[in-house]
């Protein structure tokens, strides 16, 4: 009995997540969680100025804007109406940001975003492949998902990352 009981401790309970554009009102959520979520796990493979890179990227006024006026998508991954995972495109195809709460890492949450924009971008936009410069925490995830390298990895203002492609199947 005793062992029964312990067992049922040790259940994971399956979460139901939700995923949509996101709001107007959640974008100083999202940033927040990719600002946490970067400096948990992406961080150390930067130099100082990639940070401050970044952090200026997701601070940008301009940004912001654009994901107002609906030219920067903005996706979010809920677990009761909490976001646990963002990402975002840019210029229709372009995943721009990738970001999954780490408590959440490997529950499939960034697999689930994944699969969502691409069913955006191929109905919605009409187009059939997507792209991401994937930085060095990221590559192996990508690839798992089908994204391909198109160039070696690169640097620019202190940003690591390797550019990489994925066709949309139907």
């Amino acid at each position: 009995m005793e062992s029964r009981q312990r067992q049922e401790r040790n259940i994971i309970k399956p979460i139901r997540i939700s995923i949509r554009p996101a709001y107007r009102d959640e974008w100083d959520d999202a940033m927040a969680l990719a600002w946490r979520t970067f400096m948990q796990f992406e961080a150390h493979d930067f130099t100082p100025e990639g940070v401050e890179s970044f952090q200026d990227f997701i601070t940008d006024t301009v940004l912001h804007r654009m994901f107002v006026l609906g030219s920067y998508q903005l996706f979010g991954a809920y677990d009761n109406n909490k976001m646990i995972g963002m990402i975002s495109l840019r210029s229709e195809t372009h995943i721009s940001l990738l970001f999954v709460d780490g408590k959440y890492h490997r529950m499939g949450i960034g697999r689930a975003l994944i699969e969502y924009v691409c069913g955006y971008v191929l109905k919605e936009e009409g187009h059939s492949s997507i792209t991401v410069n994937a930085a060095p925490y990221a590559t192996g995830f990508y690839h798992r998902m089908g994204f391909v390298d198109t160039n070696i990895e690169q640097a620019c203002d202190g940003i690591r990352y390797t550019p990489m492609k994925c066709s949309i199947m139907i």
